[in-house]
């Protein structure tokens, strides 16, 4: 039996992105969302909120995506947490592997209405621990 996805952390500085996230995974998935403005505030939700996967926007002002990545890795707390990314440059990533620490990649814009869906499927292939 697969383990419920429960909570999600979304990282992304656009507060619209934040509110179709949050309303899509709180209404089609039924899941707890927490949202963050930015990398830093991320780091700063995580060192007091459990969550079970972090869904994270590459291109941010200041502490991009993949700086927050890094500090989420770099922390023992949060090393093993499952991330996946979010961004409108879905090319870069196609050709290559994602980057070390990253479960999935998820191409923007994407539809709201399979987003909770795909996450669990994603978090499913994600090894306990």
């Amino acid at each position: 039996m697969n383990r419920p996805l429960r909570r999600v952390l979304c990282v992304d500085d656009d507060a619209d992105i934040l509110a179709v996230v949050s309303l899509a995974l709180r209404t089609l998935g039924g899941l707890t969302v927490l949202v963050a403005g930015s990398g830093v505030e991320a780091l700063s939700i995580l060192k007091k909120e459990k969550v079970d996967l972090v869904l994270l926007d590459v291109m941010m002002p200041g502490m991009d995506g993949l700086q927050t990545l890094a500090s989420i890795r770099e922390d023992p707390l949060t090393a093993g947490l499952p991330v996946v990314l979010m961004t409108a440059r879905v090319q870069l990533y196609e050709q290559s592997r994602p980057p070390p620490g990253v479960h999935a990649i998820i191409a923007k814009p994407f539809d709201p209405v399979s987003l909770a869906s795909r996450l669990q499927a994603i978090w499913d292939r994600v090894e306990p621990g």
